[in-house]
């Protein structure tokens, strides 16, 4: 038996697509580089994991980014995963680019990718490609070296709120 369904909203309709999105949980990363020594980053919701062979992850960047044309061309870009607990620090690095570094000390690459404290996981990785995608911009990034911790519990971004992930037995 099925059932019709009869009340579909348009995806026109930017509210309902909005809140179609926020119901799929994501993972939220900080995307960084240390350019001509100045640490520029931004925080991305976006990301996904790609390829085992090459190893790529992605990200979507809007087309209105002002970071993201800044580390577009640098040599090495870092991506840290935010763990749980990082909810300020990620919301700083979504801030205002001129403050998005107050207080932070980021580590660095010799070729400049940049990583904020006690993340989850840290990728260092190069661009692979990017792909014009609506009012996006799908970026594939190549990780070229990486450290993890899976004990570290990640910060995971749902229903326009940061929450907590619950192991199930």
């Amino acid at each position: 038996m099925t059932v019709t369904v009869t009340d579909l909203r348009p995806a026109a309709d930017g509210d309902a697509l909005r809140s179609a999105y926020s119901c799929f949980p994501s993972g939220v990363v900080a995307v960084c580089a240390e350019i001509d020594g100045v640490a520029v980053g931004m925080a991305a919701s976006s990301f996904a994991t790609v390829s085992l062979d090459p190893p790529l992850v992605s990200l979507c960047v809007q087309h209105t980014s002002s970071t993201w044309p800044k580390l577009r061309d640098a040599p090495s870009i870092g991506v840290s995963v935010f763990s749980a607990g990082q909810d300020a620090l990620c919301r700083q690095l979504a801030g205002a680019a001129d403050h998005r570094f107050d207080g932070v000390t980021p580590a660095v690459t010799d070729s400049g990718a940049l990583f904020v404290p006690d993340a989850a996981a840290i990728l260092s990785c190069t661009l692979y490609n990017e792909i014009p995608a609506g009012d996006h911009n799908l970026v594939l990034l190549e990780i070229t070296a990486l450290d993890a911790d899976p004990d570290i519990e990640p910060l995971v971004f749902h229903a326009s709120t940061f929450r907590a992930l619950e192991a199930r037995a």
